[in-house]
């Protein structure tokens, strides 16, 4: 489940397209915040299990628990730590908000998606229509289902993306050598391949009721491509 706290760094590669240097500025923009990312996490997990035993956090405030631990001397840092805590959450949301409907944007404009989707926004120039829809979607999911779930379920789906993503730039680069590409993976098959397996061993790891739910997800993304994204769909449109 750590894998959770680590969605939202490949949100940069769906904005490729706006990237000036996409081939440099992407893998240091992507490999940069994961460093920092993972310097920060490591850093606050030593200070929260050295002000408690770390069989106390397993619960869904584990920092406050650790700062009510340290005694009523740190109780003027508390209100620090929740502002600290909502903006982190907030930009991830904002982060992944921002993704998600440029690739229903992509995908609209490759005809698996309605065309209204493709709109863009007059005077902001953004995808305004599928930021909307996808909006929408996100809080009614959000407010109708239990949090473990949703983590479980963003995981494995995130996992999944991964891993069709990984095998698919193997397929690509044998089927369509000619397509132009801003960004390169380096190192292709070797990299593609490790990030497929480790996507897999990942999602292995996940209960059977995961699976189920992608097993259904993933039978509505191919109900919807059947009945209406194949009639549509532009090969010449593949990146």
């Amino acid at each position: 489940m750590i894998f959770l706290c680590y969605i939202g760094f490949d949100v940069v590669s769906s904005a490729s397209q706006e990237v000036r240097n996409p081939q440099k500025n992407m893998a240091v923009g992507i490999m940069g915040s994961l460093a920092i990312a993972t310097v920060l996490y490591i850093l606050t997990v030593c200070v929260m299990t050295g002000l408690v035993s770390y069989t106390a956090l397993n619960v869904g405030n584990p920092v406050a628990v650790a700062i009510d631990a340290a005694g009523p001397s740190f109780c003027w840092i508390k209100p620090f730590i929740k502002i600290g805590i909502i903006a982190g959450l907030s930009s991830g949301i904002l982060v992944l908000l921002l993704g998600q409907p440029r690739i229903l944007y992509k995908m609209a404009s490759d005809g698996l998606l309605p065309k209204k989707l493709v709109a863009i926004h007059p005077q902001f120039k953004t995808p305004h229509v599928a930021s909307l829809l996808n909006g929408l979607v996100a809080a009614v999911v959000a407010g109708l289902f239990p949090l473990g779930v949703l983590g479980e379920l963003v995981s494995i789906g995130t996992l999944m993306a991964f891993l069709i993503v990984c095998v698919g730039i193997v397929v690509l680069r044998r089927t369509r050598p000619d397509l132009p590409r801003p960004f390169r993976t380096p190192l292709v098959p070797l990299i593609p391949i490790a990030g497929a397996l480790i996507s897999l061993v990942q999602m292995a790891a996940l209960p059977s009721a995961s699976w189920i739910r992608l097993g259904v997800w993933v039978a509505i993304g191919i109900a919807i491509y059947f009945a209406y994204g194949k009639r549509r769909d532009d090969p010449s449109n593949i990146a």
